[in-house]
């Protein structure tokens, strides 16, 4: 079953806001990190490295919560619960460009957000979260 979000706070995903993401680490306590991210219509689609913290709390428990502020309106946000469900390698710097696009406007990460010679140093895994659960405010 797929979550619609409510178009009142569409506008939060449709736009390029930094938003937050909540993982489990592995002693229960909550992990939060800025990410950009992009939204499908369906699938919230972001970019991590193999090794991070961010990964390994994503293989243990891939339970997640996403929130978008209103940058003009703070008191107004979207909450996304879902889980984790695919974490791959395959089409991890194709995302990773696409999402550089919808954030900065520069064609690629490589080259233009970090030096190309950077390319191969990490590897880049692309997430996909299902919402479950949508939370709303303001």
């Amino acid at each position: 079953m797929s979550i619609t979000i409510p178009a009142t706070h569409l506008d939060l995903l449709e736009q390029p806001l930094v938003v937050t993401l909540a993982t489990v680490m592995p002693d229960g306590q909550p992990h939060t990190t800025a990410i950009w991210r992009r939204y499908d219509g369906e699938l919230i689609r972001f970019t991590t490295s193999r090794g991070t913290q961010k990964e390994k709390n994503l293989r243990a428990n891939p339970q997640v919560s996403l929130l978008a502020l209103d940058p003009y309106n703070p008191y107004r946000y979207l909450e996304i619960r879902g889980s984790v469900e695919a974490m791959s390698e395959d089409g991890a710097i194709e995302e990773l460009d696409r999402i550089t696009r919808f954030y900065t406007g520069q064609p690629s990460y490589y080259g233009h957000i970090v030096p190309a010679e950077d390319f191969g140093t990490r590897t880049h895994l692309i997430c996909r979260i299902r919402p479950a659960k949508i939370v709303t405010r303001g």
